[in-house]
């Protein structure tokens, strides 16, 4: 049983052994000044948003609602992936259904577009 999890526990053992290797190179050999910390450096910076952004500034409700239908749609998508990589083995029934599937996403997208939820305002 050892011999079939041999190469694995041979791999992460290498891949440690290299990990580690490289980060005493870079203690060794890497830059040694030291950093003063400058109050630009210290400003809080988060999601690409410029230090002089109040607290309270809020992304507005479409934002969310693109991002939200993006991933709705995206994942919906993932899930016609393993019916077209064996769409021969489950025949025609699959190809109905997918075609159905498929005619659900352009209704709702549709009506999502309809509604006005793509707009950016």
């Amino acid at each position: 049983m050892l011999r079939t999890y041999l190469p694995a526990i041979v791999f992460v053992g290498l891949g440690t052994l290299v990990g580690a290797i490289f980060t005493m190179m870079n203690s060794w050999f890497g830059p040694k000044r030291k950093r003063t910390p400058t109050t630009f450096k210290q400003d809080p910076y988060e999601c690409g948003l410029p230090s002089e952004v109040q607290q309270g500034f809020r992304f507005g409700i479409s934002f969310y609602l693109i991002a939200m239908l993006f991933i709705l749609f995206d994942i919906e998508v993932v899930f016609l992936y393993p019916v077209a990589v064996q769409l021969r083995a489950f025949g025609t029934f699959a190809l109905i259904e997918t075609i159905v599937f498929i005619a659900l996403l352009v209704v709702a997208f549709v009506y999502v577009w309809r509604r006005g939820a793509l707009e950016w305002r």
